[in-house]
This record gives structure tokens, sequence and C-alpha cells, in this order.
């Protein structure tokens, strides 16, 4: 007889024994005083260094009072997909405000960020033909998924490498159709990719472009939506794609392009076509985050701020992360069971959650720490941190030379 229960015991057994196993650290979060959490586990309250609401928008007050005026007018579900229970209001209106943020035809949301791009990704050899889909090595792995599922022909280029995407996309004739995809902000090293470089590649050799923003929507750009945006590349590309659930500070992904392109996935996509929709509450909070960061640079300079402060107080005191021009510091550790001890020893002994960022999120060896600022971090907050932080670096023989490239 099939012993079911120890296959599955031996398999998180290895993940153990490669010391990637990942314990949920169970928090409860009140609106009177983020970024502070109650940990349970701890019996006291922790501060939080590590989350992607990047702007500390899941607090706001206009964000919150949306939701609620949703929930009371109606009700707190949609009933199921489009196709079935129709398209409410409030989903039809929000992917019109993404269309405008970023300067498309057409917008359309999905339940997540994961699924807008495993099912865009997914449906584009039923779409298109024969299309080649040229990949960034680094890309996310909804962005991997999508594209083994779309049993297209894959080519993989290095990371933010011109040379070697342009050398690939020569072996293919003018007229085969392409597309190259890549992120704008990559966030395990927050690199930026050259965005421009790569749509000029795209018209030399009749590729379309898909860039994935979800870590830099909200944050880059006059408005909000990106770093396409804050290049001045937004109309360059063929389809953007987001999410809600960071920098917005709510829930759920989309994808905006012309319209064409966007009536295309939204006929042909499994991953849209037969999951409910949104509900109402989320897509009114998500609209009114949208809204007022269109025009409110308050948030976005409080953040710049923020992490301004952190690195200078790395600097300091010597402690190692990789540069780069954006808000995600990665500390990098190089081993998966020091990194979670290092992780652990903060959130006991200093009340600080960071969580530490093991294989298969980065590559083995690469085990990180990956800190995020936001504007509700106070100076004295940042003080404490930089300085507990060399404390435990310390304690566990971490070196504090500077890097000066991103791994």
């Amino acid at each position: 007889m099939t012993n079911y229960k120890k296959i599955f015991g031996d398999a998180v057994g290895q993940v153990k024994k490669e010391g990637r196993y990942r314990v949920f650290n169970e928090l409860s979060y009140s609106n009177s005083s983020p970024p502070t959490a109650y940990s349970p586990r701890y019996g006291k309250e922790i501060t939080v260094w590590c989350s992607n609401d990047y702007l500390g928008m899941s607090q706001n007050s206009l964000v919150k009072k949306a939701a609620i005026n949703a929930i009371e007018q109606a009700g707190t579900g949609t009933g199921g997909t489009r196709n079935i229970s129709g398209t409410n209001g409030y989903v039809a209106a929000l992917e019109r405000e993404l269309a405008d943020l970023h300067s498309k035809e057409s917008g359309l949301v999905f339940t997540s960020g994961y699924i807008s791009n495993q099912a865009t990704l997914s449906v584009l050899g039923k779409i298109i033909p024969n299309i080649v889909m040229f990949s960034d090595e680094m890309n996310h792995a909804s962005i991997i998924q999508g594209v083994c599922d779309s049993k297209c022909e894959k080519v993989i280029f290095k990371h933010s490498d011109m040379s070697d995407l342009e050398e690939k996309l020569k072996q293919y004739q003018s007229d085969c159709p392409k597309i190259i995809i890549f992120e704008s902000v990559y966030s395990m090293q927050g690199d930026i990719s050259p965005i421009k470089e790569i749509c000029a590649l795209a018209k030399k050799y009749n590729a379309l472009t898909y860039i994935d923003e979800v870590h830099s929507v909200g944050l880059y750009g006059n408005r909000g939506a990106g770093v396409a945006e804050m290049l001045g590349a937004q109309n360059e590309i063929d389809i953007i794609q987001g999410t809600l659930a960071k920098a917005y500070g709510v829930i759920g992904g989309y994808i905006t392009g012309n319209k064409e392109i966007i009536d295309a996935i939204r006929s042909y996509a499994p991953g849209f076509i037969f999951t409910t929709t949104l509900p109402p509450a989320v897509c009114a909070a998500a609209m009114a985050s949208v809204q007022h960061l269109k025009t409110s640079s308050v948030e976005r300079e409080a953040h710049k701020s923020a992490i301004t402060k952190v690195k200078d107080g790395l600097d300091i005191l010597g402690i190692s992360y990789l540069e780069n021009p954006t808000h995600i510091i990665p500390i990098m550790i190089g081993n998966p069971n020091k990194a979670r001890e290092i992780s652990d020893t903060l959130l006991s002994d200093y009340g600080i959650y960071v969580q530490h960022i093991n294989f298969p999120t980065v590559p083995r060896g690469t085990e990180r720490l990956r800190v995020t600022p936001t504007p509700l971090h106070t100076d004295e907050m940042i003080d404490y941190f930089c300085n507990s932080l060399s404390e435990v670096l310390i304690k566990y023989g971490i070196q504090t030379t500077k890097l000066k490239d991103a791994a």
C-alpha cells in the first residue's frame, strides 16, 4: 500500500533539510499603529520591515471608506464570473481608471498579479500562432509559469543584457511573431531594467513588448504609473501589467493595452473567464487608491525620504546591501540557515520582522533579507532598525563591506 502520509512528510523533510522550510509568522495588524503589528507567538508588538504595502495605502482613510461604502451599497461578493453574473460597475470603473493611468485604451482586472501574468502569457500562443517569447532570466515565477503554459517557443536572455537579447532576436526572421517580456523593477535585487533600450530593440526586430510593473506602480512617475511613465516610455510598450496588492494596498492584478489586445485576452484566457470577479469593496478601494496617487505626491516623497534614511543608516554602520536606485534594500546573507536564524533573532530579541528570502525565490547561495521601508516608519524606528541589524549581523559574522553590484 502506498503510504501517502510518508510521501508528503518526506517532501517537507527535504525542504527542512535544505534550510528553506518556511514558518508563517502570524501577525495581527491594527488600523491605529502601522507599521507595527501584534505577534501572538511572542506576545508583543513588532515592527514590520518587509511588507509590500509600500506606501501604507491599506491604512489610508480614503481607501478604507471607499471599501466600506461599497459593501454597504453592493454587498460583499459578485456572485460569480463576469460571463455568468454580469460585470458590476465597480470593476468596470476600475478598468477604465487603470487604462487612463497607463495612457492605454483598455484595461482588464484579474484576481491577482500572478494570475494576470500567467493567464495573459499562457494564451498568447492561441491568439498569435508561432509566437516566440523572449524572457529575461530573472523574471518572476508568474511570468515563467505563463510562458511555460503557453507551449510557445521560448528564448531566455541574460538579465537586462541588451547585447544578448539582440543576438537572440537576430536569429529569427522579421516576419516571425515575437514578444519581449520583462519587469521594470526586479523585486529581489531592486534594479531597474533598460526599458527604452528594450523598446528600441522591439521596434527594430518587429516584436511586441510586455512589461511587469508590479513593484513600481504607485511609486514612480508623476501619476504613479510606474517606471515606464517616469522614463516617458509608456506609449512604446504594448502590454503593461500591474498589481493592486502592493503600493495600492489592496488586492488584484491587471493588464492594460490597446482595445484589440485586451479584448482578445478577455476572450481567450481561462484564468479570467472561469474566475469569480473581485468584489465591489476591493474594486472601490483599489480605485480610490489609484485615483489618490495619481494626484498626490506626498506619499511618494515620504517614501523616498524613508528609503534614503535607511540606506544612509546602513552606510554609516558599514552594513552591506545591494546598491540600486529603488525602494528595495537587499541585505545579502548567502546561507539559508543563517538567513533564517538572523530573521528569527531580529523578531524574537528586537521586535523587528524582516522575513528571510531563500530558494526558490532567489538562487541558492544568494539568500537575503529584503528590507522595504515605508512612509510610516519613523526616524526612531529607522535608527533602532539599523543599530539592531548591525548587532545581529556582527553576532552571525556577516561581512560589513559595501556591495556595489546587484547579484
